[in-house]
């Protein structure tokens, strides 16, 4: 029994540290973020707990042992003071210490995954050689069994009396001792497909595992998850171990991702190729395109062009059309070569390739008959053709153009156009139609040159044809050849018989005399020209006229030049297309074709074309379509042009362009010694790279037909104190033929001059105002002579200029003394009311005569 005295003395209880009360922790916390596949990750909380060793000590009392990494050497103070220093270069804090023991944790850590993967990949080595060797040993059984089946199947066929049924004991035993006599085919099969397969996916994971440097994942369980996995899934933390362990139940990315992956990868690695591959195109770009369109030439797609439209700022649709400039900029940022195209296409190569000469075969002429009116033009050509077709002319005048063709007695053909005066033969060659070869000059006898004589000669030297001239009436009463070859060389004609080369022929229409001759000549003209043609093509043509006729529609008077023109055939004739419905010759008779310098008459177009337009024979309906689509659309954009196409202006824009190398003008005076002047002085202008042309100079007034040949050479007109009558200036206007007046021969000739070196410069033009017919002449006393007149057009201004014309020709220019109305000075006069003028220092006016009143503006010469 103890005493009181036994018990030890208990010390009261205190801290180990002054003031500071604290429990030392035992286990440390920390954060782990863990990922999962499709880019998921979860952060959880992971203990580190700490192992904590103690041993027996003095008395039999347990004592906790420090770690290694924790005990430091005592070192003792020192005995002299020294200074103050910076606790952190000498010692470590818990923080640093604990990081470092992480640092120390994570690399071992880092090379234990290390040892287990090199473990794994060995193992896997191993079982893949392992698999190998079995495949091997299998396939060797195999075959031994097949060649122990076979042999027992040979004993057998030796043994007939053997019972079939039996098996052979070789075959049993080797059965028994392999045990595949129990496993059937498709088990081998299925064997052999799930190594192969095993050994793809070996073969992928080391793919990947070269390619992204990841660990192989770690195969499913074959069971499915239990209650404890299910508990530890849903457990909030996650201890060190559990996160270091590869079988610990963490979720693997799953083979599908894997295969996913992979194949993406695969796809991403081709699709660079490609686009290194890029193949570049020539795009052949209208003048108008649809986005679709230009994606599909392109062979981009449709949202790329329109995110590059929407880059350059154009917000465009996939049918939306885009113009050709915007969709070259768009080619050339894809890489791709233009081509462009313009809408003018449709008609290259219409026409067809120039004919072979071994292709070409002689052809009958094609004849104009041209002259003065009632000089015996339609008599003549009814003479040759043996038919009465004056007859059926109002008044005998021609009122509409007809083709025919005449048989010689030889069999020799030729074919005559009769035109209604010469503005028809005008108006076919300035719609690009020169469908003649020879023109006949009919004069008559007795009359000699007249005006429209001179108009023909001059019409048929601008078509550059040959001229044989046919006197006619020689059966009359006071014909005189002689005459009618004197006057023609006043403009340029000289016949044979005076030492030129220009045939001529003294016929009589009404005896019929000498026709044979003119046949013959024309004959030996055509010879001259070697007049051939194609009749193995397509045909190609001009329209003579076109008309349209109740029942029968659109009837077209065409006269091939090329080739053969077929029923059936689909052709383009000016903006006009048609099937040909039937074929008609100049008799009236249907006939199944027509060859070159044949006139027929042709039913089946669609509309109505103009004399002169050329027609084409073309493959299909389609393309007729086509090319009289942009046909219409190039008429319309002329129509629409407000400046005219025959002005000084734009004439000599095109020279200094170098489209024209000279300058056709008309030129029309008062008297000859004007025009012989101002043609001098004109011709003397000419240069080697521009010269005048002059198209035609008479006396008179400017007439219609002044105006045709001005269009249909794309010339211009000169008035020297003459003017033109309200046709011609109508005309004119419509034509936009440009009608210069001038009343000094200087003033022309400086005029074409400053225009043809390039310097126009602002200058005075007269702007009509409108005319006054003189009505009655009345002598007033201290005032002369007033003219009592009636204004027929626009108005009379006081302070304007005027004119009096007398048959056309200026005879008097100045100013008004005086405009009144019933006695009372007005400032202008409107046309359809009356009024009395009076000329300034003029007294010389006659009932009849018309005053134009007229005031100068100064306008600014553009240069186009």
């Amino acid at each position: 029994m103890s005493s009181d005295t036994d018990t030890p003395t208990r010390k009261p209880l205190k801290l180990s540290s002054p003031g500071k009360l604290e429990l030392k922790k035992t286990v440390d916390g920390g954060q782990v973020r863990q990922s999962f596949p499709h880019g998921r990750s979860k952060t959880v909380a992971v203990e580190v707990k700490k192992k904590r060793t103690y041993t027996a000590g003095a008395g039999g009392k347990l004592a906790e042992v420090a770690p290694e990494v924790e005990v430091k050497a005592h070192v003792p103070a020192p005995v002299a003071p020294v200074p103050e220093v910076d606790e952190r270069h000498h010692t470590l804090t818990d923080q640093e210490r604990q990081n470092r023991l992480k640092v120390l944790e994570q690399a071992k850590k880092d090379e234990d995954v290390r040892k287990l993967t090199e473990a794994e990949e060995a193992r896997r080595a191993a079982e893949r050689q392992e698999r190998e060797r079995a495949e091997l040993e299998r396939r060797r059984r195999e075959e031994e069994e097949r060649k122990a089946a076979e042999e027992a199947a040979r004993k057998a066929r030796e043994v007939p009396e053997a019972p079939k049924t039996a098996k052979p004991a070789a075959a049993s035993e080797a059965e028994a001792e392999t045990g595949t006599g129990a496993v059937p085919h498709v088990g081998r099969m299925h064997l052999a497909k799930t190594v192969a397969k095993q050994a793809e996916e070996e073969n992928e994971e080391a793919t990947r595992r070269r390619t992204t440097g990841h660990r192989a994942p770690a195969p499913k369980p074959a069971a499915g998850r239990g209650r404890g996995d299910d508990q530890r899934r849903r457990s909030g933390k996650l201890s060190v171990t559990q996160a270091l362990d590869a079988d610990g139940g963490e979720r693997q990315r799953s083979l599908a991702a894997f295969r996913r992956r992979t194949e993406k990868e695969r796809r991403a690695m081709m699709g660079s190729a490609q686009s290194q591959a890029k193949v570049l195109r020539e795009v052949v770009l209208p003048e108008a395109i649809t986005v679709q369109e230009l994606a599909s030439r392109m062979a981009e797609r449709g949202a790329d062009v329109i995110k590059a439209l929407m880059k350059m700022g154009v917000m465009a649709t996939i049918n939306q059309t885009i113009d050709a400039d915007t969709a070259e900029l768009i080619i050339g940022e894809f890489g791709h070569t233009v081509r462009r195209v313009s809408a003018a296409d449709v008609e290259v190569g219409l026409e067809g390739d120039t004919d072979a000469s071994e292709a070409l075969v002689s052809r009958p002429p094609v004849v104009t008959i041209m002259g003065h009116v009632d000089h015996g033009k339609t008599s003549l050509l009814d003479a040759l053709r043996q038919t009465d077709v004056a007859a059926h002319e109002a008044g005998g005048i021609t009122q509409h153009i007809g083709a025919y063709q005449v048989t010689l007695p030889t069999g020799k053909k030729i074919t005559f156009i009769d035109t209604p005066g010469h503005a028809a033969f005008t108006e076919m060659r300035a719609r690009g139609a020169n469908v003649t070869d020879i023109v006949v000059l009919v004069v008559a006898a007795d009359d000699g040159i007249m005006p429209q004589t001179v108009e023909a000669i001059h019409h048929a030297k601008a078509a550059k044809v040959p001229i044989i001239v046919a006197i006619n009436k020689m059966d009359k009463p006071g014909a005189d050849a002689t005459r009618v070859r004197r006057e023609l060389l006043n403009h340029e004609l000289v016949t044979e018989d005076m030492g030129g080369d220009v045939l001529s022929v003294e016929v009589s229409a009404k005896a019929k005399t000498n026709l044979d001759k003119l046949e013959e000549t024309l004959l030996l003209q055509a010879e001259i020209l070697d007049l051939k043609a194609n009749p193995e093509r397509q045909a190609l043509g001009a329209v003579v006229e076109a008309k349209v006729e109740r029942g029968r529609g659109t009837v077209a008077t065409l006269l091939v030049q090329k080739g053969t023109l077929k029923v059936g055939d689909i052709f383009v004739a000016g903006a006009e297309w048609g099937r040909v419905r039937a074929l008609l010759d100049d008799r009236g008779r249907n006939i199944d074709s027509a060859g070159p310098a044949t006139p027929v008459e042709v039913l089946g177009l669609q509309g109505t074309p103009l004399a002169g337009d050329v027609f084409v024979v073309v493959d299909s309906e389609a393309r007729a379509r086509e090319i009289t689509e942009f046909r219409l659309n190039r008429q319309r954009e002329q129509i629409a042009l407000s400046a005219g196409r025959s002005t000084l202006e734009q004439m000599f824009s095109r020279i200094q362009a170098g489209e024209a190398k000279e300058v056709p003008v008309v030129i029309k005076a008062d008297v000859q010694g004007s025009v012989e002047a101002i043609s001098g002085s004109l011709k003397q202008l000419g240069t080697e790279e521009v010269k005048v042309r002059i198209l035609h100079a008479a006396v008179g007034g400017v007439n219609e037909s002044d105006v045709t040949l001005a269009r249909a050479s794309g010339g211009m007109i000169i008035g020297f104190n003459v003017r033109a009558n309200p046709q011609a200036r109508e005309m004119a206007r419509r034509d936009h033929v440009d009608i210069r007046y001038y009343s000094i021969i200087y003033n022309v000739v400086d005029d074409i001059k400053a225009a043809m070196s390039g310097m126009l410069a602002p200058t005075l033009r007269e702007k009509f105002l409108g005319n006054a017919e003189i009505r009655e002449v009345f002598s007033i006393t201290k005032t002369g002579k007033v003219a009592g007149c009636m204004v027929t057009e626009g108005l009379v201004k006081r302070g304007g200029k005027v004119r009096l014309l007398r048959d056309n020709v200026v005879i008097h220019e100045g100013t008004l003394k005086t405009l009144r109305r019933f006695k009372d000075e007005v400032r202008e006069v409107k046309e359809g009311f009356e009024c009395g003028m009076a000329f300034e220092n003029y007294d010389n006016i006659e009932k009849g005569d018309i005053i134009e009143c007229f005031e100068m503006e100064e306008v600014a010469r553009e240069l186009a």
